[in-house]
């Protein structure tokens, strides 16, 4: 028989509201919402005083397996995810070798399935003349663009090769918007960078928002369902006020909470593509949340080594880790009357689900999948590099004290994490989609 656990006492979000209720689990499914009492269970997590989350999915990390496994791997990536609260995450394709074939995203997979501790996907990378692997791959959430510098062969830059991807392909499509011919203009405006401060001026406020501009114009003509990335600046919440209702839009904790006046304290730990911007564009950005402009928080997760990261600029490479981090940095927002637990949910559970077509997920409702997360939003605790599982060991963050954390992980009904460990024989789950 499956295993039976019962979480009772906890403050339950659901989709209706904030509800005290039991929940009662059977194998990988929620089996019921407020169950008779002494429904028999193998299993009883006592949840007094803590609220019942559904897992988070980070749609938008950067685990580096395979090529660059010295920053991060599937399964480290995976127990930092656990650690955070987060049950499902999607990968980008800018690994080495890039995923923009069959063969290396089934490669990916396979080595998630030995690896990984929560569930997960793999996006199928563009590239100027991949359209026919496009339109045949199905194991995956969707296309990735970069249109803007990245890994290889997935700049995608030229027109005739974005029309062709748009308009003859099916998938759910989502980019890095930065016009790579803003940013290389002003690259060489300011002969290449000379110190952290240029990065926000090299890809600055309009390299963002032609690029976004350029690939909702794509959206709208094709009718192609298109997922904007990590929105960095507040024309592009501004702009997106008036996209159809098949275009998306996502924001990422670094954007939210950082901006360039802390280059000065954290250098270059916050270099990241999109670039930080500035305060008014940390508050429109939050604005555009409590709009539904945005609908999706993600991580964008990209770690290196404190090593590369102390290059002197340019010489230093964009990207920070975050998915250990995420949740709690919004629950800390919670508590200090930034936004509501039941908006956090929608942007980190609910709306990804859906943007990504991710079936019985998103959600805590009867025949649901049972990824769930118990957080305590009274927990004082204070990021400490030491105590990272990214296998980086650093965060941004570090020796900022949160209220608000997440103290036990369910996976498909498994614990992954309690009570600060994380259980890494658990591993093998898959993110399924309804397509």
């Amino acid at each position: 028989m499956p295993n039976r656990v019962l979480i009772q006492n906890a403050h339950v979000v659901l989709p209706t509201g904030i509800k005290q209720v039991d929940v009662l689990i059977e194998g990988q499914k929620i089996l019921g919402i407020d169950p008779p009492q002494n429904s028999p269970a193998d299993e009883v997590i006592d949840a007094t005083g803590l609220h019942l989350l559904p897992g988070v999915i980070d749609d938008q990390v950067h685990f580096r397996e395979p090529g660059l496994e010295h920053k991060e791997d599937l399964h480290t990536g995976s127990l930092a995810c656990a650690k955070g609260g987060i049950t499902t995450f999607l990968e980008m394709p800018n690994t080495n070798p890039t995923t923009t074939t069959h063969e290396a995203l089934e490669d990916k997979l396979h080595r998630a399935s030995q690896k990984s501790v929560v569930n997960y996907g793999f996006y199928i990378g563009a590239t100027g003349d991949n359209v026919d692997v496009l339109q045949q791959v199905t194991r995956t959430p969707g296309i990735k663009i970069f249109i803007g510098s990245s890994t290889g062969n997935l700049l995608v830059d030229e027109q005739e090769a974005l029309e062709r991807i748009f308009a003859e392909t099916t998938l759910p499509i989502c980019a890095h918007c930065e016009d790579e011919t803003t940013v290389r203009a002003n690259r060489d405006r300011l002969e290449g960078g000379k110190c952290i401060q240029d990065h926000s001026k090299i890809r600055d406020h309009a390299a963002a928002l032609v690029a976004t501009k350029r690939a909702i114009d794509l959206s709208i003509r094709h009718r192609h369902p298109f997922h904007v990335l990590h929105v960095s600046t507040a024309d592009e919440v501004d702009f997106l006020k008036d996209r159809p209702e098949w275009v998306t839009a996502e924001a990422c904790p670094h954007h939210l909470f950082f901006n360039i006046d802390d280059y000065d304290r954290l250098g270059t730990k916050i270099q990241m593509n999109p670039s930080i911007k500035t305060s008014a564009d940390n508050q429109r950005i939050w604005e555009g949340l409590q709009q539904g402009i945005i609908e999706v928080i993600a991580t964008d997760h990209a770690p290196h080594t404190l090593e590369e990261k102390a290059k002197p600029y340019p010489q230093s490479p964009s990207g920070l880790p975050a998915v250990e981090n995420s949740l709690a940095l919004m629950l800390d927002a919670v508590h200090r009357g930034v936004c509501s637990l039941e908006q956090v949910v929608s942007w980190m559970c609910a709306a990804p689900a859906k943007v990504w077509n991710i079936a019985n997920k998103g959600a805590i409702k009867e025949g649901l999948d049972a990824d769930l997360v118990l957080v305590d939003l009274k927990k004082s605790s204070t990021i400490r590099d030491a105590d990272q599982l990214t296998k980086t060991g650093w965060s941004p963050w570090n020796g900022q004290t949160l209220t608000g954390s997440p103290v036990q992980t369910l996976v498909m009904g498994e614990t992954v994490y309690r009570d600060g460990k994380v259980d890494s024989a658990k591993r093998g789950h898959e993110a399924l989609y309804s397509r």
